[in-house]
């Protein structure tokens, strides 16, 4: 390279280091180090004006965090010691209150963080990381308490549940898929996350009990799945496909004459493939009277799912909206629901304003190929049963005039 060749070269050089700096600076020169407006948030952000009015005000402390002050006091005192942040002479972290209150509110509004950002007073990507944060508390401090992995003991107890308010029996569970975990489209995904309902969404697949509790979850599938394979590839769904479940042993119906013990189920619509540890109505081509009369005995057991995402749709409005965050943020964000929906329920109950349009719509799906013999055995002797006159509802015959 000739001499004057290697001064120009330098003289670019010089150039670009002197344009990088100046821009370097010119960004700096445009930011704070704390925004003036987030200056303001010890004396107007919303957590100090209202926190504390608010708890003057029980009624309106509900509504506001979606339960009760004293089981919000007991909520912030299990995940206190992961929220705490060391004080710095930098600056003051933001208090364990007012982390959840945040994190509470976008779960309960699905706002977007730039509009918590003007209400709490605190930066974009902070109230970001502090909903991801606290989401990810709630799962590992409320998991074990609140969605522990059921035991045989456990299983017995959904079964007398059910069989007390739906007079279906040997149910240990009613298991569906909820589509309407609804997301920008996540970038480079494709099709992937694209459901037949024509948006984006996340799959979350649950089993709940007769109080509307979930016993069991599986979250994140693409949401282009059906619900059959994602059941199916899960951890849960693997065990009940393999017979690997710690299910009690095999029962005989409530008050049965014939006396053949059954097998404990779960109970599914018809996208689900059939076991003999899981029922599914039958299709509309191969009904009688009797079929007729047991899917409707099965859809009085399976409506309690589809009412369990109502009430945490209606609680929880974040699935009402589109999350604007990564599918890996929507997962913890959704599992956080999950066992929030269970610590409420089990300590506040419901209340008519969670009940109101719970039930999700149902909409007809393809079933899912031939069922084994052992399996249809058992879903037959479940129609028998329910047909008998000593196990009959007085009006399930209504359904077969409609």
């Amino acid at each position: 390279m000739e001499l004057d060749d290697v001064e120009a070269v330098a003289v670019a050089y010089a150039l670009y280091k002197r344009h990088q700096k100046a821009k370097k600076q010119k960004s700096y020169n445009r930011r704070y180090w704390v925004h003036p407006i987030n200056l303001k948030r010890p004396q107007e952000g919303q957590f100090q004006v209202n926190f504390m009015s608010l708890r003057a005000h029980p009624e309106e402390f509900t509504k506001y965090y979606r339960m009760s002050i004293p089981t919000f006091d007991e909520l912030i005192s299990l995940v206190r010691p992961y929220l705490t942040r060391q004080v710095t002479n930098m600056r003051s972290p933001i208090s364990e209150e007012e982390r959840l209150t945040i994190t509470l509110r976008y779960l309960a509004t699905g706002t977007h963080f730039s509009s918590l950002h003007f209400e709490f007073l605190a930066g974009v990507s902070t109230i970001a990381m502090i909903v991801r944060e606290t989401c990810e508390v709630l799962w590992e401090v409320l998991q074990p308490k609140e969605m522990a992995e059921p035991t045989t003991d456990d299983w017995k107890d959904v079964a007398k549940g059910f069989f007390e308010k739906t007079q279906f029996p040997n149910t240990v569970g009613a298991v569906d898929g909820k589509h309407n975990i609804r997301l920008e489209c996540p970038k480079n995904s494709g099709s992937l996350y694209y459901n037949y309902k024509h948006f984006f969404s996340l799959i979350l697949m649950a089993i709940c009990d007769s109080n509307y509790c979930f016993r069991v979850i599986d979250v994140g599938s693409y949401g282009k799945e059906s619900d059959c394979n994602v059941f199916k590839t899960s951890a849960f769904g693997k065990k009940l496909y393999t017979n690997r479940t710690n299910f009690p042993e095999n029962q005989c119906l409530p008050n049965d004459n014939l006396g053949v013990p059954q097998p404990f189920v779960l109970v599914a619509d018809e996208a689900f493939a059939l076991h003999k540890n899981l029922l599914r109505p039958f299709p509309g081509r191969s009904l009688n009277d009797q079929r007729r009369i047991f899917n409707y005995r099965l859809s009085r057991a399976h409506q309690y799912i589809e009412c369990s995402f109502g009430i945490m749709s209606k609680k929880w409005r974040v699935f009402q909206t589109s999350m604007l965050v990564e599918p890996e943020t929507a997962v913890k964000i959704t599992k956080a629901c999950c066992v929030l929906h269970n610590f409420v329920r089990r300590r506040d109950g419901f209340n008519t304003e969670d009940t109101q349009s719970s039930m999700q719509s149902i909409t007809e799906r393809r079933g899912v190929g031939n069922s084994p013999t052992n399996a249809k055995d058992v879903r037959e002797y479940f129609v028998q049963y329910v047909n008998d006159t000593n196990h009959a509802l007085d009006w399930q015959t209504n359904v077969i005039c409609h």
